[in-house]
């Protein structure tokens, strides 16, 4: 390959901000009023209602559109075969959330009709899913214990009590569906005012390390009903910790027959999803597991006659039919808000996580504000409907999209499967066994733990990541889901504050011959222009980070300015007393000692001199301040005239960050050290505007567009200035003009290694 032709040379002037908006023509941005704003959005046209209702009703747009021939028998085979798993998962999940198992088919009904009409998503399974119905299950056991509904026996021992099972189970679906409507109004309300953008606070570690604690407490949870001991009703901080220790106090009450049916379903059911899962090309419709077992175990329970020979734990009653809709309970709001917040949020995510990527697969797009009002609408529906939350599972969407599932119509047909187990096939899971369903649970949460092996990955990727998803994972097994969601949050926040608080600072060198500025550290080639100091920051700059940009900015220059000037001041005081007392006498070549025989002072020019006052350094008074000075002050050395910040790594400032580092400029500039900004996009130039960055002093002009053409226009200002020539004076204050010089151009190369990317040209 030719060696000159991955090499390309620029022409063009050297740009500051405004000579580059001159000479481009910048677009002026024209602000509508509000009223105007509001006025275009309300403008109503047959194809602008037609736009709307497709997007509040997604349906219209793919029903229409919908391939009957191609996709309808895929979406039969798809729903029933998603219909039995969320049939069986509604039961199984309905112990989460320490409810009879009939509200599970409920949750696994209502949701579907709502989602179908407002959803997005063409694949999700809409249902139960662990890790919410353990949240809604935790308010529940919290406002309707079972201290609540004791009742004393009528017999001559009054200490006896027992439970009104009845009144208690109609309150704990109360508080669970008043919840559930709860959750609806955040998620709607939400929708409306577009903040779907909020869950991305949820970061992948994050949720990773939730769904894993969660993973846990489903699991200590379950385990009371797989052994078929009492626990007490534990929630909260260290929750998990007394239900392991009343399971291991009653660990002698285990039910054998129970015991024995949950770590057989355990076992049958993982090793058939793991069989599933590594053959899934080839087997052309995955072994619905859980169906098969749910069918043996409820044969063997009812032909073994578990419940009476051996005491076993069965779900003994599904009414047929659906219950009347009631409105939920307003006076349990107040209570619930804060673990209703945070289920909203956790549902989403969870649900628009997996809805994600399966339209990253199917290659269509997914609208997180409809989803939030998909989800909103249909909590709020199927809570007035004595159901609980409602979100999505992995491992009943991969069933639903691994069958054939093409759109929601396989939701639909799914939708219809539970709708005849409510109806007519119910009263047949009587006999079946709550630790076989608790074992289905159990086996469905594989996916999550296995999540761990996550932790060393992100170690050696990015530690930050790392501590997010062991911090969020601990704080939710210590503290709870809902704290421990909170904790995560804080946490996570935490870092981001850390890392822009601290943010990466270096001092910039440039490649020979190249206009490309590199970190010194970095590179062996990079060199340091000679007389100018490039200092980049790698974050935005704002309250917390000002004074540790400051710090970092005197450590790279290496001295203090306002110590500096404070220093120059006493010193030009001193000089000021020796030359009112006559021991410095001042010259046209500049200022002599009395003692001294004819040796000029080389430190001082030779121009008048007046005391400064009120702290100030005069301007009449000039001196070389690298030179020895003649009076016992240490002055810091200044081995720098100019300084260039790097911008193009920050993306925003605050007035905090404004006020301060405006002060900074200005206190370069009083000790003669020329002050540039480079790499400023226009956002950021309009924010500094809008601060009211500039003044009098710290003008537009020190911005300029990229390092290079602030190191050229600095050095070209330095050799004009040095050779004292007014046409180049007149040049270098010209805008966008391109000077060639060979002696400029020479001298540019042996002070700072660097060839000048820009042709020059003389213009009077």
């Amino acid at each position: 390959m030719n060696p000159s032709a991955n090499r390309y040379l620029v022409s063009r002037p050297i740009y500051s901000n405004q000579e580059f908006e001159q000479d481009n023509e910048r677009n002026v941005e024209e602000s509508a009023t509000w009223w105007e704003r509001l006025g275009r959005s309300c403008g109503c046209t047959d194809k602008t209602a037609l736009r709307l209702l497709k997007r509040i009703f997604p349906v219209v747009d793919w029903i229409s559109r919908y391939p009957v021939r191609e996709w309808l028998l895929s979406d039969v085979i798809s729903g029933v075969s998603t219909g039995l798993v969320c049939s069986l998962q509604g039961l199984a999940y309905a112990l989460l959330v320490s409810v009879v198992p009939i509200y599970g088919l409920y949750s696994a009904f209502f949701p579907i009709l709502t989602y179908f009409l407002l959803g997005t998503s063409k694949h999700i399974s809409v249902g139960p899913f662990p890790v919410t119905c353990l949240m809604v299950g935790s308010m529940v056991l919290t406002l309707a214990p079972d201290d609540d509904f004791l009742l004393p026996l009528n017999d001559t021992n009054m200490n006896r009590t027992t439970i009104d099972v009845e009144a208690r189970e109609a309150q704990r679906i109360l508080v669970a569906s008043s919840m559930t409507v709860l959750i609806g109004l955040f998620q709607v309300v939400m929708g409306l005012l577009q903040v779907g953008f909020l869950v991305r606070y949820l970061s992948d570690p994050l949720v990773g390390g939730f769904t894993t604690a969660a993973a846990l407490h489903v699991l200590v949870s379950q385990m009371k009903t797989i052994l078929s001991v009492q626990t007490g009703n534990h929630n909260g901080v260290f929750s998990i910790a007394y239900i392991l220790t009343d399971v291991f106090r009653n660990i002698r009450q285990t039910n054998v027959a129970d015991l024995v049916a949950g770590l057989l379903t355990i076992v049958i059911v993982m090793v058939v999803k793991e069989v599933n899962t590594k053959f899934q090309h080839k087997i052309p419709v995955s072994i619905p597991i859980e169906v098969i077992v749910t069918v043996i175990a409820t044969g063997i329970s009812y032909g073994v006659n578990l419940d009476s020979r051996y005491g076993a734990s069965i779900v003994r009653s599904i009414p047929t039919g659906f219950t009347a809709p009631r409105p939920p309970d307003q006076r349990l709001f107040w209570q619930m808000l804060e673990s209703s917040f945070s289920t909203a949020v956790v549902s989403y995510a969870l649900a628009v996580s997996v809805a994600k990527v399966y339209a990253a697969k199917h290659d269509y797009i997914i609208d997180g504000n409809q989803e939030l009002i998909a989800f909103g609408i249909s909590n709020i529906f199927s809570g007035c409907f004595s159901s609980f939350v409602a979100s999505t599972a992995l491992s009943r969407t991969a069933v639903q999209e691994s069958t054939g599932g093409k759109s929601q119509v396989a939701g639909m047909i799914s939708a219809v499967v539970v709708m005849i187990v409510i109806l007519a096939l119910g009263h047949l899971l009587e006999p079946l066994q709550k630790s076989v369903l608790a074992a289905i649970v159990i086996a469905n949460l594989k996916g999550m733990f296995k999540q761990v092996l996550d932790v060393p990955v992100l170690w050696r990727q990015n530690r930050a990541d790392c501590l997010i998803w062991i911090a969020t994972c601990l704080a939710s097994v210590a503290l709870g889901l809902d704290v421990g969601l909170l904790t995560g949050l804080v946490f996570e926040m935490g870092t981001v504050v850390v890392r822009t608080q601290f943010p990466t600072c270096s001092t910039l060198g440039s490649v020979r011959g190249t206009d490309i500025y590199r970190n010194m550290k970095d590179y062996k080639s990079v060199v340091e222009v000679a007389g100018v100091k490039i200092f980049k920051c790698n974050a935005p700059i704002y309250f917390a980070n000002i004074d540790y940009f400051k710090e970092q900015l005197r450590t790279a220059v290496g001295f203090d300015a306002v110590r500096v000037f404070k220093k120059r001041n006493k010193a030009l005081y001193k000089i000021q007393k020796l030359i009112k007392k006559g021991q410095l006498k001042p010259t046209e070549n500049g200022v002599i000692s009395v003692n001294t025989l004819g040796q000029d002072n080389q430190g001082f020019e030779g121009e008048p001199v007046t005391a400064p006052q009120h702290g100030e350094v005069e301007e009449g008074f000039r001196v070389d301040w690298a030179s020895e000075l003649p009076v016992p002050v240490t002055v810091p050395r200044v081995h720098i005239h100019s300084l260039v910040l790097d911008f193009s790594a920050v993306s925003f400032l605050d007035v905090v960050a404004v006020k301060a580092l405006r002060m900074v400029i200005k206190e370069f500039i009083r000790i003669k050290v020329n002050v540039f900004i480079a790499g400023c996009d226009d956002e950021m130039v309009r924010n500094l505007d809008s601060l009211a960055f500039f003044d009098e002093v710290v003008t537009r002009d020190l911005l300029f567009l990229s390092i290079h053409d602030a190191v050229l226009f600095i050095r070209l200002r330095r050799l004009s200035h040095g050779l004292q020539n007014p046409i180049l004076e007149k040049v270098s204050s010209m805008s966008g003009v391109l000077i060639v010089l060979g002696v400029w151009q020479e001298a540019f190369m042996q002070d700072s290694g660097c060839v000048p990317t820009q042709t020059l040209s003389i213009v009077q």
